[in-house]
């Protein structure tokens, strides 16, 4: 099964270089095949919500939830059950300092 890890944390959250600790854990688990992809997204400041209403195309700049956390990247894995993602999550650098949404993929 495959679940998606949304990397998220609090606008405020200090967080310190965690890239050689991702880095670390990108590794072990494409070793193991449990990896599918990761990448980090730039800041919400640079984010557009589209929404398409009767026809018209409606954008707003900045990101859709009016929210103090915000997403700022992601893992695709593969694992075994719903357990098993969250045990690989809960090992993720990024979850010492801000939270990780565990969600399964259709």
């Amino acid at each position: 099964m495959r679940f998606l890890l949304l990397l998220c944390a609090d606008e405020t959250t200090p967080v310190p270089d965690v890239l050689p600790g991702c880095t670390e854990w990108s590794a072990a688990l494409t070793a193991r095949n449990a990896l599918v992809t990761t990448m980090g997204l730039h800041p919400p400041e640079t984010a557009s919500t589209l929404r398409v209403r009767g026809g018209e195309v409606l954008m707003t700049d900045g990101p859709f939830a009016e929210t103090k956390e915000q997403m700022g990247g992601l893992a695709l894995i593969e694992a075994e059950s719903a357990g098993e993602a969250r045990r690989i999550a809960a090992t993720h650098p990024w979850a010492r300092f801000g939270a990780i949404e565990v969600r399964q993929v259709f």
